[in-house]
């Protein structure tokens, strides 16, 4: 099995990640290092929970280490991260703080929905990574605080949440801004005709690394799945919630319209509950999940691409109310629960045109999902099956 000491880091960058408890290299770590210290673009498929953060901000800490040993130069933005959430700049520009405590470098996190004072004035002492959300990164360089000019290493980073989110016209503008001479990493959970297009234009003979959700990872996951006609899922949902065993649950739903819908009838029933969703504003988004982390909100309902990222400790419930019709999907969703060895339990609720979807999920996962029968919203004779 191979180990970080095998991939050529540097001491400093060694050390830290020895700090954090790292010792084995993910597999995307594993590809993407080597070919990001060769300076190669790279186009990476891969989803939050990969590890992925570390492996594009290890080789571009090392390697930004390497010019900036004599220390004598100004600092400016060498580095450049875009991504599409505050939520996500934040997780990224805190493991950058970690892997690179020991190498001097500084780095500082801008985006929007709140004063642009605090960013003006970190960003006026220098900074040599810069992790930013669009529509704040172009304000600022609109207003003259952020000059792109000499960005040596860009990365893309959930480019089709980018996409989902409306980002695609502000990262085209800003992409406009940075020198031709760069290298660009690209990274993204899917790869739709619009991603790959974007990614040619961003890349030059990229290399392409793509990691799935390893199905095992699932195994330590209670799984059940309940039968349901689609017009009582929420009288379910509302059933379970009720019973008292479920403190607080993450609830998936393929659409934005569907999570704003299952938290009205939630709050309707008396249950505290909060979408979170790519129309929510940055701020409101943060809000509903610090709201979920303490507590105060017993059920957070949120879309597959808001949900990424989210890293609620000691989470027990997740609840597809409704299937995802990629299975590689609901492994993902179902990992938010079961972390770090603790206990979890992933609840779905399948009607009959969802039928072929958890067929696809058995299949991916080399096992069939337990079935919980008796319920009083059960399809009766199991005509599911």
């Amino acid at each position: 099995m191979i180990s970080f000491d095998n991939l050529n880091l540097i001491e400093q960058v060694k050390r830290a990640i020895k700090v954090e408890g790292y010792t084995t290299p993910t597999p995307i770590q594993e590809q993407a290092i080597p070919v990001i210290l060769k300076g190669q673009d790279l186009l990476g498929c891969a989803q939050t929970g990969t590890g992925k953060t570390a492996a594009f901000a290890i080789p571009i800490l090392q390697m930004l280490y390497a010019e900036n040993r004599s220390g004598s130069a100004k600092r400016q933005i060498k580095s450049l991260i875009l991504t599409p959430t505050r939520e996500l700049a934040i997780q990224i520009g805190e493991s950058i703080s970690a892997y690179g405590k020991y190498t001097g470098l500084r780095n500082t996190v801008v985006f929007g929905g709140v004063s642009q004072k605090l960013q003006i004035d970190a960003l006026k002492t220098g900074v040599d990574i810069l992790v930013a959300t669009p529509g704040r990164l172009l304000d600022l360089i609109n207003q003259r605080f952020i000059n792109l000019q000499n960005v040596k290493y860009f990365v893309l980073d959930e480019a089709d949440r980018m996409l989902d989110m409306g980002f695609i016209h502000d990262v085209n503008k800003i992409i406009s801004k940075l020198p031709a001479k760069r290298q660009s990493l690209f990274f993204s959970a899917t790869m739709p005709p619009e991603i790959k297009r974007l990614s040619n234009t961003i890349l030059t003979n990229p290399s392409f690394v793509a990691v799935t959700p390893v199905s095992s990872t699932v195994d330590i996951i209670k799984q059940e799945v309940y039968f349901v006609d689609k017009t009582k899922k929420r009288s379910l949902l509302i059933h379970l919630l009720k019973g008292g065993s479920i403190d607080t649950a993450l609830v998936f739903t393929r659409t934005k319209h569907g999570a704003d819908k299952v938290a009205r009838d939630l709050v309707k029933a008396g249950i505290v509950a909060e979408a979170i969703h790519g129309n929510k504003s940055q701020t409101a988004r943060q809000r509903a999940l610090s709201n979920f982390k303490a507590k105060s909100t017993r059920v957070l309902v949120a879309t597959d691409i808001a949900a990424r990222g989210i890293d609620i400790n000691n989470l027990s419930y997740v609840i597809n109310f409704e299937m995802s019709n990629v299975p590689e999907t609901y492994v993902h969703r179902i990992g938010r629960t079961g972390r770090a060895g603790t206990k979890g339990v992933a609840i779905s609720f399948c009607d009959k045109e969802e039928k072929v979807y958890l067929k696809g999920i058995n299949k991916l996962i080399s096992k069939d999902i337990p079935v919980i029968k008796e319920h009083p919203f059960a399809v009766a004779g199991d005509c599911l099956r």
